[in-house]
């Protein structure tokens, strides 16, 4: 199918599974609709099964937008519970169109949770609440993480009960656009296809030959996590500038930490030195990062806070952040605080699917599930940008069922090319639009381009701004964290700055005891003049005897 008719399908409020082989644009469409969607106000919500993922689509991972973390099954007492939240039904219960991107990583389970979870929020039985859902990947890139003995049966989302009563509509893509050499794209062709050529493998065996020239650093791609934390370490102990060590706080039940551990990609201990390569591991939209944001470590502030050059030329504060797991009332179980930051001069290839490298040094040689060798080939754009230092049979491999999926993927593309013309789908279009009370009128829809295109150009509002629209509303510190998913020591922070912006607002219901103001008070102005507020030195200075949110919140006072 041609990206023509796949777009004029999607408009058509059609549930779509939109697939093809890498690099044929399945991106660059899902773009395309969404700006098509918020041109007509129509409410999506751009997501991904992987956090690196959701970075190319300005998005949240699945998991996140939906609530459901790492569960594996809802009660209602948590469907109820997760209803409480604020953050949450403010999109669950008012998105018109979900779209899931890499939907090959995500299990069967957690795309049947996503279901549950709109039906109830959107008290609608119909699959997925009702709206339209807009689904992306290629089963042949990384299947999802199951549990052991699992088969791909149990694992791939198409074999859920979501996926059959959901109703897909199958958009095959078919021109290539990613792969400039036609090498290349023949072998991967052909490993899609399971019939690699003598050819096609020499071709591969002679990439062990590449060189690059001195002004390009290729990015290594490695199948283990020890591969790539040697190669992390090789490179951060040639730095000369001075180590770091964060150590991750944990609390809680020993059997949920280390199901915690597990599902976090922070290390339990991180070692940074300025210059080095770093890539963050969680969503902070307010912090401007999420996980999968590339960078660069600058430097470190007053609080030991590593300071972040991210490869949009933004800098940001890599601020610990809190992963925990929570009973149905809310409750921390368990905990674990860490520095949201992962060395990232070698990254494996799980975290590099969706990406489109220029060069990159890619070892196959532990290949040891199908389809890893597929995703790291195809982030290529032609064969003389790979240097390859290994491989095995297994990475030349794809999974059987994955190939019988595609085989009838491409058969209802075809059909579904027959059934629906582009007039049909454009009649269509226009229906859906207005069932969502979206724009038609041509003329409102080119007033709301001119702004959405201002508002990009303009101020955006600002995180302190927000903040203080909850303050007006008589929430508690805690309360807006919780709102905003932020940490109460963010929160309590931006009360220093609200309150000298603010000098009519009445900030007294966050206002500490005085007795811990006068403590705070006397360690500030123990401090060097001159130099920006220090909380580490005060609570230095306070031998721990006050917490972090309680000095921020008295210094809103003093200073």
């Amino acid at each position: 199918m041609l990206q023509e008719k796949a777009l004029a399908l999607l408009k058509s409020g059609k549930n779509v599974f939109l697939t093809g082989s890498a690099g044929t644009g399945k991106t660059y469409i899902l773009n395309q609709y969404i700006t098509y969607l918020k041109e007509r106000k129509i409410t999506v919500a751009t997501t991904a099964s992987t956090g690196i993922a959701a970075t190319h689509m300005n998005g949240m991972t699945i998991h996140s937008w939906a609530g459901i973390g790492v569960k594996e099954h809802l009660t209602n007492n948590q469907l109820a519970s997760m209803k409480d939240k604020k953050y949450l039904r403010d999109h669950l219960e008012k998105t018109n169109v979900l779209i899931i991107d890499e939907i090959s990583m995500l299990h069967k389970t957690q795309l049947n949770l996503v279901n549950r979870v709109l039906q109830y929020f959107q008290g609608n039985e119909k699959p997925f609440g009702g709206i339209q859902v807009v689904l992306c990947g290629d089963f042949f890139q990384l299947p999802p993480i199951g549990n052991p003995g699992e088969r791909s049966s149990d694992k791939f989302a198409f074999m859920s009960e979501a996926w059959v009563e959901a109703n897909f509509n199958i958009a095959y893509l078919t021109e290539q656009y990613r792969q400039e050499g036609g090498e290349l794209n023949q072998i991967l062709n052909e490993i899609r296809a399971c019939q690699i050529s003598q050819q096609s493998k020499a071709a591969l065996m002679a990439a062990e030959h590449t060189s690059f020239s001195e002004d390009i650093e290729p990015t290594k791609l490695y199948t283990h996590n020890y591969d790539v934390d040697s190669i992390n370490k090789a490179h951060l102990d040639k730095l000369k500038s001075r180590k770091k060590t964060f150590t991750a706080e944990t609390k809680g039940n020993e059997k949920l930490l280390m199901t915690l551990k597990n599902s976090v990609l922070a290390n339990e201990e991180l070692e940074l030195k300025i210059g080095a390569k770093v890539m963050f591991v969680k969503n902070n939209n307010e912090k401007g990062y999420v996980n999968g944001s590339m960078g660069t470590v600058i430097g470190f502030n007053e609080e030991n806070i590593p300071s972040v050059k991210l490869y949009d030329g933004r800098t940001v504060y890599a601020h610990q952040e809190s992963w925990g797991v929570q009973d149905e009332k809310g409750k921390v179980l368990a905990s674990f605080n860490q520095i949201p930051l992962r060395l990232a001069w070698a990254i494996t290839i799980h975290k590099c699917q969706g990406m489109t490298l220029d060069a990159a040094e890619i070892d196959l040689s532990k290949t040891f599930e199908k389809g890893q060798g597929y995703v790291g080939l195809s982030r290529l754009k032609k064969l003389d940008n790979l240097k390859l230092v290994g491989f095995n049979e297994m990475a030349l491999e794809v999974d059987n069922l994955a190939f019988k999926a595609d085989l009838r993927f491409q058969e209802l593309s075809a059909q579904a090319e027959l059934q629906y013309t582009t007039p049909e789908l454009e009649k269509e279009a226009i229906v859906f639009i207005k069932s969502c009370g979206g724009l038609t009128n041509p003329s409102d829809i080119d007033r709301n381009k001119k702004k959405i295109k201002e508002k990009k150009k303009g101020k955006k509002e600002s995180t302190y701004e927000i903040t203080l629209e909850y303050m007006r509303q008589a929430m508690s510190i805690k309360e807006i964290a919780e709102e905003r998913g932020m940490t109460t020591g963010t929160i309590a922070g931006h009360l220093i700055r609200l309150k000298k912006e603010n000098p009519d607002f009445n900030f007294s219901q966050y206002k500490p005891k005085k007795s811990i103001c006068d403590k705070v008070e006397i360690a500030y102005k123990m401090q060097p003049k001159g130099e920006p507020i220090s909380t580490k030195n005060i609570y230095d200075a306070l031998e721990g005897k006050v917490t972090y949110d309680d000095i921020k919140l008295a210094l809103a006072f003093v200073v």
